[in-house]
């Protein structure tokens, strides 16, 4: 069905990623409970049916059309295609989805505390790429214990003094 929409398919991250042109545009997912159609840009679809979900508060552009069964991909077939079709529209136009700077996210006391305290570890910090700096920042953020916020402070601390992000 994707691929009847003028799609290529190609092998993304051990996933089947379609793509238009050099954009992505969606990318199918396997879970325990579900599979998924993600929409790199969902968040800018029109959702008229409101079937896309957002996966995570954290996750700003992306939007999953969520199956539990083969039934229901037949019933929606059409409702699929049309989103495919906005979505390369999306994409044709270039339009992009505006995310968050990198300093409108939360940055946890503990971890501030670390930087003020070590001016190497700052300079390291700053060096990274944004989006490994916010995946620091979330992951920092998440825990509700401030000795738990600290310890991972500590034990990321030189993952981040070579230059790698929190999953790398």
């Amino acid at each position: 069905m994707v691929l009847d929409c003028g799609l290529t398919e190609e092998l993304k991250w051990g996933v089947p990623c379609y793509h238009f042109e050099l954009g992505k545009i969606i990318l199918i997912h396997v879970f325990k409970e579900y599979c998924a159609l993600l929409f790199f840009k969902g968040a800018l679809l029109h959702d008229a049916k409101k079937v896309l979900i957002q996966q995570t508060k954290n996750v700003q552009a992306a939007r999953q059309m969520r199956f539990t069964n083969s039934k229901e991909i037949v019933e929606m077939a059409a409702s699929i295609k049309a989103y495919i079709y906005e979505a390369i529209e999306v994409e044709k136009a270039g339009i992009t989805v505006p995310l968050k700077e990198t300093a409108a996210f939360e940055m946890p006391e503990e971890f501030q505390q670390a930087l003020d305290n070590d001016p190497k570890l700052l300079k390291a910090f700053k060096a990274l790429t944004p989006g490994r700096q916010r995946g620091y920042l979330l992951f920092f953020a998440a825990p509700k214990q401030a000795n738990t916020k600290l310890a991972r402070v500590e034990k990321y601390r030189q993952q981040i003094m070579e230059g790698k992000g929190v999953n790398d």
